[in-house]
C-alpha cells in the first residue's frame, strides 16, 4: 500500500499558522475531522495528547509525529502540516520543528495500513526527503515527493518491514542484535529500526533488527542468532520479551535512542559495553519516564552527574569524617592535635575524592548529553571550575556547556568525507571540545560564577535566625517529598554546594531532613503496632538502620503503600529537624554519614541529634494518628 492512499490533498496544509505544541496538534485535528477521516475529533485529541505525555513525538531534525491508534478514527489516514517558522514541539534535540505528520490509525488497522504508516517513519529518516518536503510549494508537490521516495524504497526490496533482513551479513565479524518497540508501535519502532541498519551498514557491522509494532513481531530473532550474538541492544519502551536474552550482553535504552544514538549503541555492542542480563524479570526495557527525559531533558542529564559524583562524595564525606576522630583540626600541621595519619585520611577525602568531585559531575553532565566525545571536555571543564573558584554551579555550567558543544561540534562535522570518521573520536572531538569549552570556562564563566558564590556566601551569613530556620524549613522538607527523587536530589545538591563554598548549615538541615523519614516510620512501627502489617513491622527494623545511614529510600514501600497519610507525616518531620537543625546553627562539613558523622558536627552534636529526634518523633506521632488500624481479618 502507497503512503499516499493515506496521505492526499485534502489532509495536507503546508502553511500552519500555530506557534504552539498545543495549537499545532488541534490544527492538525482539524484538518482530518474536516477531511472525514475520524468519528470524533474530541477523542481523537485525546488520545494524541495522551501518547505526547508519555514521551514527545517530536524525533528531531525538524520533524515530529505525533499519532494515535484509537476507535475515535474512521478511516486510517495521516495529515501533512509544515511551519515554515517552526514550533517549540519539545523535540528530542532541543530544535523547532517544521514538518508535521499526524498519523490517525484505526483501532483494527491491517497490516497493508501499519506498513505504510511505518515506511513513512522511515522516510523521514532521510534527510533529502525532509529538504525537499520544506521547499514544496503545493500539495501536489508534497504527495509527488512522497511517492518517488516510496517508490524507490519499494524498488529496494529490502526493508525490515519484508523480512528479508539476514542480519546484514557483510563481512566475517560480530553478529549485533536489535529489539526496537515503542507504545503504539506505528513511528518510533520502525524509525529506530532503519537508523541502527543505516548506521550498520555504514559501520560494516552485522546487525539483525527485530520489531515489535502493532501488527507484531517482524524478523523475529532466533535462538540460534542470539547464542552467536556479540550483544543485544533493546531500543524499546513498552515490555518485550527478554528472557531468551539471559547471559547476553544486553544494552537497554529507549526507542528514542535508537534513532537519536544508533553508533554509539552499536560501537557499545561491539565493545561488549553493557552488563549481561541476568534473566528473572517479565520483560522490560526502559519505561516511557526514562524515554522523555532522554532527549534534552535538564534532569536526566543533572542527574547523570550526580549519581556518577555521589560515590566520590560519601567515601571521601567519610574519610573526612573518619579524620576528625583525631580532632576537628588533626589534619592541620600547625595545630597542637595534628595527627600525620588524619592528615593523610584527610588529604584522601578531601583533597582528591572530594576534589575530583566538580570534574566528575561536569564530565558525566557532558557525557549524558553528547556520549563518550563529551567526557572529556566536561571534565576539564568541571576542573577548571574547581581550581578557578566557580565552584560545583561553575562545574553545572561547564558539564552542560560540554556536551552542547560537543552536540554543536558533531553536526558541524558530519559532511566531513567519510575517510575521516576515525579520526574525530580521537581528534577533533577532544581537540575542539576542550580548547572551546576550556576557553568560553576561562574568558566568560568562572569570575562571574566566582563573584556569585562570594555573594551567595556573604547573604547566607547576613541570614538571621528567623531566615536560616525558615530555610532549614524548606531544605528538610524537600528531602522527604519524594524520597530520593527529583526534589530530594536538587536539595541534597544544593547542600553539596554549599560545602564546596564553604557554607556548613545548610547540608546538615538536609542530612537531618533525609533521615527522618525511615526513622520516624521505625518509631511508629513500634508505637503502634496496630496499624502496621507484620510485614511492615519487621521492616520498621530496617529503616532504623537506613534512616541512621541517611537513606531515605528506606521509606519509599510504605509511602507508596499508604501516600496521602505517610508522605505528609514525613514531610512535615522533615522540615521539623531541618528547622531545628538550622535554629541550632549546626554546621556539617561531611556530605554523607549520618550518624558515623554526627559527632563531629560544627556546633553542639547533642543538638542535632536532638533536632532529628525531634522530626522523627513528629512524623511517628502523625502516622500513628492519620493511619488507620490493621483489620485482624
Amino acid at each position: 500500500m502507497k503512503i499516499t492512499e493515506l496521505l492526499t490533498r485534502d489532509t495536507i496544509n503546508i502553511d500552519l499558522q500555530s506557534s504552539s505544541k498545543a495549537d499545532v496538534i488541534q490544527e492538525l485535528v482539524d484538518v482530518l475531522n474536516s477531511a472525514g477521516k475520524l468519528e470524533d475529533a474530541v477523542a481523537y485529541k485525546e488520545a494524541i495528547l495522551n501518547r505526547e505525555s508519555q514521551s514527545t513525538t517530536g524525533i528531531g531534525e525538524g520533524v515530529a509525529i505525533p499519532h494515535a491508534k484509537t476507535s475515535a478514527v474512521k478511516m486510517p489516514a495521516i495529515a501533512f502540516g509544515r511551519s515554515k517558522a517552526g514550533i517549540d514541539y519539545e523535540a528530542l534535540d532541543g530544535q523547532p520543528s517544521y514538518l508535521f505528520f499526524m498519523i490517525a490509525a484505526t483501532e483494527g488497522a491491517n497490516n497493508t495500513h501499519l506498513q505504510a504508516l511505518a515506511k513513512l517513519s522511515m522516510l523521514l529518516m532521510k534527510e533529502e526527503v525532509r529538504f525537499q518536503l520544506m521547499e514544496a510549494k503545493t500539495a501536489d508537490e508534497v504527495i509527488t515527493i512522497i511517492n518517488d521516495h516510496d517508490q524507490e524504497d519499494e524498488a529496494e526490496q529490502g526493508t525490515i518491514l519484508e523480512e528479508t533482513n539476514d542480519g546484514n551479513k557483510t563481512n566475517d565479524g560480530p553478529l549485533i542484535l536489535a529489539v526496537t518497540a515503542c507504545p503504539t508501535g506505528i513511528a518510533h519502532t520502525f524509525m529506530a529500526a532503519e537508523a541502527l541498519s543505516d548506521k550498520a551498514k555504514e559501520m560494516n557491522v552485522n546487525l539483525k533488527v527485530e520489531t515489535n509494532g502493532s501488527e507484531g513481531a517482524k524478523n523475529v530473532l532466533t535462538e540460534d542468532e542470539i547464542n552467536r550474538a556479540t550483544a543485544i541492544i533493546v531500543a524499546a519502551s513498552k515490555k518485550v520479551d527478554m528472557e531468551r536474552f539471559s547471559g547476553k550482553h544486553v544494552i537497554e535504552v529507549p526507542v528514542t535512542d535508537g534513532i537519536r544514538r544508533p553508533q554509539a549503541l552499536i560501537e557499545r555492542a561491539i565493545q561488549q559495553d553493557a552488563p549481561v542480563y541476568q534473566g528473572g524479570k517479565q520483560s522490560s526495557s526502559t519505561n516511557e519516564s526514562q524515554e522523555k527525559s532522554s532527549g534534552f531533558g535538564f534532569y536526566k542529564h543533572l542527574m547523570n552527574g550526580v549519581s556518577n559524583m555521589l560515590p566520590f562524595v560519601v567515601g571521601g564525606g567519610l574519610l573526612i569524617a573518619i579524620s576528625f576522630i583525631f580532632g576537628i583540626h588533626s589534619a592541620d600541621p600547625e595545630d597542637p592535635t595534628f595527627n600525620e595519619f588524619a592528615a593523610a585520611l584527610n588529604t584522601i577525602g578531601g583533597g582528591n575524592a572530594i576534589g575530583l568531585m566538580v570534574p566528575v559531575l561536569a564530565g558525566f553532565i557532558a557525557m549524558s548529553i553528547a556520549d563518550r566525545p563529551g567526557f572529556a571536555p566536561g571534565m576539564v571543564g568541571g576542573f577548571m571550575a574547581a581550581q578557578g573558584g566557580a565552584g560545583f554551579l561553575g562545574g553545572l555550567i561547564a558539564g552542560f556547556l560540554a556536551g552542547y558543544v560537543v552536540i554543536a561540534l558533531k553536526r558541524a562535522f558530519k559532511n566531513l568525507p567519510r575517510s575521516l570518521e576515525g579520526i574525530k573520536p580521537v581528534l577533533l572531538y577532544p581537540l575542539f571540545g576542550i580548547g572551546i569549552t576550556g576557553l568560553i570556562m576561562y574568558f566568560v564563566i568562572n569570575e562571574p560564577v566566582q563573584n556569585f558564590n562570594t555573594f551567595l556566601i556573604d547573604w547566607l551569613n547576613s541570614l538571621g535566625t528567623g531566615n536560616l530556620v525558615l530555610m532549614g524549613l524548606l531544605l528538610g522538607g524537600m528531602m522527604a517529598i519524594d524520597m530520593g527523587g527529583p526534589i530530594n536530589k536538587a536539595a541534597f545538591t544544593f547542600g553539596i554546594a554549599m560545602i564546596e563554598a564553604g557554607q556548613y548549615l545548610p547540608h546538615a538541615a538536609i542530612m537531618a531532613g533525609g533521615m527522618v523519614p525511615p526513622l520516624g516510620i521505625a518509631i511508629a512501627t513500634f508505637l503502634f503496632k496496630n496499624k502496621f502489617t507484620d510485614k511492615e513491622k519487621d521492616a520498621g527494623w530496617t529503616n532504623i538502620f537506613m534512616g541512621a545511614s541517611f537513606i531515605t529510600e528506606g521509606a519509599i514501600p510504605f509511602a507508596a503503600a499508604d501516600p496521602l497519610r505517610v508522605i505528609p507525616s514525613a514531610v512535615i518531620g522533615s522540615a521539623v529537624a531541618g528547622a531545628l537543625s538550622m535554629f541550632f546553627k549546626i554546621g556539617l562539613m561531611a556530605p554523607h554519614g549520618g550518624v558515623f558523622v554526627i559527632a563531629f558536627v560544627e556546633g553542639n552534636p547533642w543538638l542535632y541529634l536532638l533536632a532529628i529526634l525531634c522530626g522523627a518523633i513528629v512524623t511517628a506521632l502523625l502516622l500513628g494518628i492519620l493511619k488507620r488500624p490493621i483489620s485482624k481479618k
